[in-house]
């Protein structure tokens, strides 16, 4: 691939190829750089474009690839700035979440059984859906349906136990 078969075929995606880098990375000068790196990247390999079909699909999956990667590499080099405060839990805060953690256990085990084991597989064990169905022995989509109805029966049951709780607080206010 000569300099103009380049500028007419991989060049005039670089708008594309930006705002692609800009909806990954919502950063653009991250951005900015991203396009440059990929500009560079291809021109260097521009003899090997030529066997590629589709240019701009080519063009902007390698720019999504390497916007991730660049994510990827942030989130390891991440530095936590000098002036930043701790802010650790209160005593008191603890013993609340603490309680609040309790209170929803409680309640997760005065689910319907198969709804408790769905949601606990799923929410805590962080299993597939496959997995829960293959153990299970259902299909996915009754799976789906029992975690669906669990998380929405679980949901009434907080909201009313803040209602609850409203309820008394309201009272002796």
């Amino acid at each position: 691939m000569n300099v103009r078969q380049f500028q007419y075929q991989i060049l005039c995606l670089s708008d594309k190829s930006y705002r692609m880098a800009l909806s990954i990375l919502k950063n653009e000068g991250n951005a900015r750089d991203a396009l440059q790196e990929l500009m560079a990247r291809l021109w260097e390999k521009r003899e090997q474009l030529d066997a590629i079909t589709n240019h701009q699909a080519f063009v902007l999956t390698s720019m999504r690839n390497l916007c991730f990667d660049m994510l990827r590499k942030s989130i390891h080099t991440l530095e936590i700035p000098a002036d930043t405060e701790y802010n650790a839990p209160t005593p008191y805060q603890q013993v609340e979440q603490s309680d609040m953690m309790n209170h929803i256990a409680k309640m997760i085990d005065e689910l319907p059984e198969m709804q408790r084991t769905i949601l606990r597989m799923k929410d805590v064990e962080e299993m597939e859906l496959k997995e829960i169905a293959q153990i299970m022995s259902m299909t996915e989509n009754a799976v789906t349906v029992n975690l669906s109805r669990a998380r929405k029966k679980l949901r009434d049951m907080i909201m009313h136990s803040q209602q609850k709780e409203n309820t008394i607080y309201e009272r002796y206010r």
